[in-house]
Formats: C-alpha cells, sequence, structure tokens
C-alpha cells in the first residue's frame, strides 16, 4: 500500500487566483475550481462545512478498495461534502469509463460511479458498457456534453498535475493535499485540521 503524503499547498492555490502575476501562479486551481464542479455531481451532504476531493481512477485497486470506508466516513459524519475528481491514469478504459459516468445526471452517475468502483481488477471498454448496461443506464439522455465532460477531465488533470500529484488516489481537504491512501484515522484527522481543530 503507498504511503501517504500531505503537504501545504499555498493561498494562491486554493484560496485563490491573482488576475495578474507571474505564469506559475495563473496555473494553480481556484479553491472553487478544486472544490466544485459543473459536471460533477455532490456526494455526501450538499451543504457540507467541509470538502474532500479525491482523485481516482476507476482501475486504480486502491481507489476501489477504500471507497467504502470512504462513503461510510462521509455518511457518518453527515456535514462533509465528497467529490469525486476522475483523473484517468490507468489508460484509454479508464477515459472511457470516466467519460460514460460524467456525462450523466446526478441520480445516474451515483448509479453507475457505485457499480464501477465495486469492480475487481481492471477494466475493458466492454466491461464498462457491461456494468453500466446492468445499472439500467443505457439509453439514458447524456446530461452533459460530450465537450462539458472533456472540460471536466482536462481541469482535473491540469489540477493534478499542479499540485505535483503522483497518482490515485489523493485528495484535496481543506488547505492540504494528501498523495495516497487515507484511511479513517487519517481522513478524520484531516477534517479536524480542515475545521481548525486539533486532536
Amino acid at each position: 500500500m503507498p504511503s501517504r503524503r500531505c503537504f501545504l499547498i499555498s493561498t494562491a492555490a486554493l484560496l485563490s487566483v491573482p488576475v495578474t502575476g507571474t505564469r506559475v501562479a495563473a496555473q494553480q486551481p481556484s479553491s472553487e475550481e478544486v472544490f466544485s464542479d459543473p459536471v460533477t455531481p455532490v456526494l455526501g451532504n450538499p451543504n457540507g462545512e467541509v470538502t474532500i476531493v479525491e482523485f481516482f481512477d476507476y482501475q486504480c485497486p486502491f481507489c476501489k478498495s477504500t471507497y467504502p470506508d470512504l462513503k461510510r466516513f462521509v455518511s457518518d459524519d453527515g456535514n462533509l461534502r465528497l467529490v469525486m475528481r476522475d483523473w484517468p491514469i490507468f489508460g484509454e478504459a479508464s477515459r472511457f469509463a470516466a467519460e460514460r459516468v460524467l456525462a450523466l445526471d446526478p441520480q445516474a452517475y451515483g448509479r453507475a460511479h457505485e457499480a464501477l468502483m465495486g469492480t475487481e481488477g481492471q477494466l475493458t471498454e466492454n466491461d464498462v458498457i457491461e456494468v453500466l448496461e446492468d445499472t439500467s443506464v443505457k439509453g439514458l439522455a447524456p446530461a452533459h456534453s460530450p465537450e462539458a465532460v472533456a472540460d471536466t477531465l482536462s481541469r482535473n488533470d491540469r489540477m493534478a498535475k499542479a499540485f505535483g500529484l503522483a497518482g490515485t488516489p489523493s485528495f484535496a481537504i481543506g488547505s492540504k493535499i494528501y498523495g495516497g491512501v487515507l484511511d479513517r484515522n487519517g481522513l478524520a484527522q484531516a477534517v479536524l485540521e480542515a475545521r481548525g481543530k486539533r486532536t
């Protein structure tokens, strides 16, 4: 299991992006860009006081194996937003899956996302099609255009690179980026810090 890395990101990275400034500063995503997206639905409590953002891939074994614990943690807390940012780094099947799921409306997205996160091992495009057919999302009219989905995936990739992420899973919580798996204790500590508390 990969070790957890945690590092502070600059104020400009999560809190604001200067209108003018150096090229590096201009590439840093704003807090609004990090914690919300016009295509990606919010899971958990849409009005939660803290947002957990996970950069993930539908073929990442660590993302899939830890997702049930993440979902349970968010549900148990009750005051957390969860944004799953597709970062398809495991190949074309990952991108294919991300494109199909992100095109759906929020309700269908939830079903499709849960189904794909529940798969084991590597996926092919045919596997993705079969899983989505089993969740009854086949034939649904897309809620988002291919261009909007492509924009979201491009933003996610730019964000991940701006933060220097090495792979999935990785998290943005509060003003920190966490690279690697976060167990329940790690999530709890990160959320406490985002709430301005210390254990």
